[in-house]
């Protein structure tokens, strides 16, 4: 072969192979989970990014829905959204309820950070 058509041939394979790609991902699509794996909350202090799978998880901290989420629903589940509930104009606001939560529990339970700068990502 000469090297046009090895050329050639490469940028066929190339193309052949993108097709197959963009197919299989279109067709077999990944199913999001239930619960979300990581939240990203914005705040004027910085973004933090919370792992909720490794806090939730029974192999990770195993934190319970109720302890975060506590408003319970008709059906019996558990929610909180945290804007509606914890607005700017409620009481706690959002930053007070993650500051209890989340810094209160890593003061108790030893892990976690409880600096500022730890959480906070400018």
């Amino acid at each position: 072969m000469t090297s046009k058509n090895e050329q050639a041939l490469a940028f066929a394979l190339a193309a052949i192979l993108l097709v197959v790609g963009v197919v299989c991902y279109a067709a077999f699509p990944q199913e999001s989970p239930e619960e979300p794996v990581r939240i990203m909350f914005e705040s004027n202090a910085g973004k933090i990014l919370y792992d909720h799978k490794t806090h939730t998880a029974d192999e990770g901290y195993g934190v319970a829905c109720d302890d975060c989420h506590h408003e319970e629903q008709e059906d019996g589940s558990m929610s909180c959204s945290g804007e509606d509930c914890h607005g700017p104009e409620s009481e706690p606001t959002r930053g007070d309820a993650l500051h209890t939560n989340c810094k209160g529990c890593h003061e108790e339970s030893g892990a976690g950070p409880v600096e500022c700068a730890a959480c906070h990502i400018m």
